[in-house]
């Protein structure tokens, strides 16, 4: 017997799709309503239970634009190639992805929140081995996709976007980041227009999984 209302939890977790074209630039979001999803962000597992997890809501229209700035440099013409490509194959889901991107990046500015999660690694060594990070990152990816998961819940939308990240630096001077504490993206937050998303379409099980070994 499940605990939960299957048809609920299960339409939450195969609708919470990557918005871009679909947030509402217009409608204001409460600063009541970021706090309570970052609340239940906080309850995601965290390596070591070093809870390292540092967020930066930003709604200023000024540095939101900075930011946005930054981002537009760390595309660079990755999406406009991308799109290209994506068409020119015929990849259709693909391409609405890159179009949708290409949106995004035009309008970032005008999306309400910005929320700009980070990680505190001031523990990690430059030169760790690889599966450090992986343990690291691994403790904020969780919580910010329960962040994206209790948006979803309330009506409001996100994406996780990295190409800020380029300019990695320029951002954390911007938002006054201090040394120690990397960004593990920017997630603009809006309402959405419509909440009718659906599953997107995914390659089948029998492709990618692999019982006992590959």
């Amino acid at each position: 017997m499940s605990v939960y209302d299957l048809s609920v939890t299960d339409a939450l977790l195969s609708t919470t799709r990557a918005v871009r074209k679909r947030l509402d630039f217009d409608k204001p979001v409460p600063r009541q309503i970021v706090c309570d999803c970052l609340e239940l962000a906080l309850q995601a597992p965290t390596g070591s239970n070093r809870q390292g997890w540092r967020w930066i809501v930003v709604t200023d229209a000024d540095t939101r634009l900075a930011l946005a700035d930054l981002y537009r440099k760390g595309a660079g013409a990755y999406l406009e190639d991308a799109y290209r490509e994506a068409t020119a194959r015929g990849a259709v889901q693909d391409s609405r992805v890159f179009d949708s991107a290409r949106y995004l990046a035009e309008r970032l500015q005008d999306v309400p929140v910005h929320v700009i999660p980070c990680i505190v690694a001031d523990h990690i060594p430059a030169d760790a081995p690889r599966r450090a990070w992986g343990g690291l990152m691994g403790s904020i990816y969780p919580a910010m996709w329960s962040f994206q998961l209790a948006l979803r819940a309330r009506g409001l939308g996100s994406v996780l976007t990295t190409l800020h990240l380029q300019y990695e630096d320029e951002a954390a001077a911007l938002l006054g980041i201090p040394d120690g504490v990397i960004q593990a993206g920017l997630l603009p937050v809006a309402y959405t227009i419509g909440t009718d998303f659906k599953p997107a379409k995914r390659r089948p099980l029998d492709e990618i999984v692999h019982w006992e070994k590959w």
